[in-house]
């Protein structure tokens, strides 16, 4: 014991277990910030086309909210991963999607039927019915997904979230 405490005080002792705590503090806070910022590097989004449901289920000139996977989840993104889009049909062959998110922020838009607009209800971004800005702080029209019907079904191929 007495060599022990000829090679370490107490309070050396003390000094190299705080900064082992320390250390040990440092890598599991700075894991999962790491984690975080190198994720989008390595993935790459999942942009498959989405069947949404047979076409003769949507009406001409209706807009309608569809669910859809989002195009770039990670990987223990679970039910969460589960988002929708803002799908029109406008001739009998013809559909467009939007993405359900506002460009100013990310906030889920609102389609209101009786104005024929869509409406952000975090910071009042206005869009025209075909998504480009009507009033608000959004700087960029509402997103589109690419839209196909194939086979007598709609599909779409969404579009990663982007905010301006």
């Amino acid at each position: 014991m007495r060599e022990i405490q000829k090679l370490f005080s107490r309070r050396d002792f003390l000094n190299y277990f705080s900064l082992a705590l320390t250390a040990a503090a440092g890598v599991v806070v700075s894991v999962p910030i790491l984690a975080y910022l190198f994720t989008p590097l390595f993935e790459k989004p999942n942009r498959e086309w989405q069947d949404i449901g047979p076409a003769s289920d949507f009406v001409i000139g209706q807009t309608v909210e569809v669910p859809i996977k989002d195009p770039s989840p990670l990987p223990w993104a679970g039910e969460t991963a589960t988002t929708a889009a803002w799908l029109r049909r406008t001739e009998q062959s013809q559909f467009i999607a939007f993405a359900v998110n506002c460009t100013h922020l990310g906030c889920p838009v609102n389609w209101i039927q009786s104005g024929q607009i869509f409406l952000c209800p975090c910071h009042g971004g206005v869009f025209t019915s075909n998504g480009d800005v009507a009033g608000g702080p959004p700087a960029g029209p509402l997103r589109r997904h690419h839209v196909r019907v194939r086979n007598g079904r709609v599909e779409i191929k969404p579009v990663p979230l982007r905010v301006v």
